[in-house]
């Protein structure tokens, strides 16, 4: 399984519009972050997860010519906002793109693309096809998804289990039981926004201590904002099997 880091960055990413902090100005590839998605490759699967307002830049970059399909971990703009893009997909492929979502994620989609599900569809349009997933494990294809159910504050998100990996963001707490889920991976995906307490997203500290717990091989952090500082110095601070993750990196599971 290939998995690549098409953006690690926060709903602003990074550098941030009109700031002027050291991390912002850094020349430093490492510290320039695309909002937060991954893209999980196999034998016979491309799929990407979460598809924010920078989705049409990371297809591009990465030169992806096939989707499968996009899990959606939750309905904020940082994380669904690109779906109008599959449209290339949409032609190329001569189908509609599988999304996968939960109903309240599936409703607000309904509602914010209200123009892809009109009676009356204009030519052009998105075409998608809705999945609904529930806290239990799914298949796509030959591939199990085992969904991690955390919280960003107190919004119910998704995070995914795929065999060895598991990629988590936008969280703030996980209950005992989806934190048991994430025993025995090769590799951990979580979100560390900044060194600082936040309301919903775990802080650095908060995602090492569940690294500890869990006892993954390697783990990486992702959704990281300028605040948690310049990737080179922060990863000196961090254990020998934690690194910072960063936009287009490939991890081989």
């Amino acid at each position: 399984m290939k998995f690549t880091f098409l953006g690690t960055g926060t709903s602003q990413g990074v550098p941030v519009v009109a700031c002027q902090c050291p991390v912002c100005l850094s020349v430093n590839p490492k510290d320039k972050r695309l909002r937060a998605s991954v893209m999980i490759e196999t034998e016979n699967q491309r799929l990407v997860v979460d598809a924010g307002p920078d989705f049409r830049q990371q297809m591009l970059t990465y030169q992806v010519l096939h989707l499968n399909g996009i899990l959606l971990t939750h309905e904020h703009v940082d994380h669904i906002f690109g779906l109008d893009d599959i449209r290339a997909f949409n032609w190329v492929q001569k189908q509609a793109t599988d999304i996968y979502a939960e109903e309240r994620v599936q409703i607000a989609i309904r509602r914010i693309f209200d123009y892809v599900f009109a009676n009356f569809k204009y030519p052009g349009i998105p075409q998608m096809h809705l999945h609904l997933i529930e806290n239990k494990p799914f298949m796509i294809d030959d591939l199990e998804v085992i969904p991690i159910r955390g919280y960003h504050y107190k919004l119910p998100v998704f995070g995914f289990r795929f065999g060895q990996i598991a990629y988590v963001t936008d969280v703030n707490h996980l209950d005992t039981a989806e934190i048991d889920k994430l025993r025995g991976l090769d590799i951990l995906v979580l979100n560390a926004l900044r060194k600082e307490v936040h309301i919903s997203h775990y802080s650095l500290d908060q995602a090492l201590e569940i690294i500890s717990e869990v006892k993954p091989r390697k783990a990486y952090l992702t959704h990281l904002s300028h605040q948690m500082g310049f990737c080179d110095e922060v990863q000196k601070e961090l254990p020998e099997n934690v690194f910072l993750a960063y936009d287009g990196l490939v991890l081989t599971v």
